[in-house]
């Protein structure tokens, strides 16, 4: 079974790039970041018509998250993080695809830091690890994919010392990721790449693609149960490098029947 996590940075604008995509790599089940478009323009049509059924969170102009599941529908189990009510950013969904419970994720950036952005970010990092530890131990495989916003280590930053001060690098982001770690979940890519530099991300300025100056930011995070059946874990980097793409490329990881 191949789960992917892609940033699509608009679901609408790009919807070229996301079906040209499916229909090359043939996810099983993806999540979807940043779909920048309110619940009702979601394009429903377009992605069951590329074979996907799809629950979604939409939110006008900003955020959003998607989980799409190839020739079936997923079975929504959770939408939105609980702890705090007054939260209206659409940022998690959770759902059953195929025997694996997948929440899909888009964690706040945080900039600029210090700030309420970023203190919001954190809050949302602890609500997120409470929910994290409903689920690691299940005896079903779970799996935690999304768009993460933090860089865990300096392996995964082009020159980290330019990042010291940003949000995704700060010392209590990270903290905050390997405290999920410590729960029991197993950073796939960097599990099947230990000491290899691999982005996820990359500017559109500065010719960041072409100059591979980017940053690891996208993670799928796996409880044991999912960990046992890790076969493959890959970053579609080439689609970064098509026409009017993303910023981000999918990341995905097969797991064995």
């Amino acid at each position: 079974m191949k789960i992917a996590t892609y940033n699509v940075n608009g679901v609408n604008g790009r919807l070229p790039v996301l079906l040209r995509w499916l229909a090359e790599a043939q996810p099983d089940a993806v999540c979807l970041q940043e779909l920048k478009a309110p619940q009702e323009k979601f394009p429903e049509a377009a992605i069951r018509d590329a074979g996907y059924g799809a629950v979604w969170h939409g939110q006008k102009s900003w955020n959003g998250v998607a989980i799409l599941a190839r020739g079936c529908d997923p079975v929504e189990t959770h939408r939105g993080l609980p702890g705090d009510p007054e939260d209206v950013q659409s940022r998690y969904i959770e759902a059953a695809v195929n025997g694996v419970l997948i929440g899909g994720l888009y964690l706040p950036n945080g900039n600029p830091r210090p700030g309420p952005k970023f203190d919001y970010k954190l809050k949302w990092m602890e609500r997120f690890a409470a929910r994290a530890a409903d689920l690691v131990g299940l005896d079903e495989p779970v799996v935690l994919a999304g768009d993460y916003n933090v860089m865990p280590t300096d392996l995964d930053v082009y020159k980290p010392e330019r990042w010291l001060d940003d949000a995704l690098f700060a010392p209590e982001a990270r903290a905050a990721y390997f405290a999920l770690l410590e729960q029991g979940w197993t950073d796939a890519l960097r599990h099947l790449h230990p000491g290899e530099t691999i982005y996820t991300f990359w500017d559109y300025f500065r010719n960041a693609y072409a100059r591979n100056a980017g940053l690891r930011i996208d993670h799928l995070l796996l409880n044991a149960a999912a960990a046992k059946r890790l076969k493959r874990a890959e970053v579609d980097s080439h689609v970064r490098g098509w026409e009017k793409t993303s910023d981000h490329a999918p990341v995905w990881v097969e797991l064995k029947d």
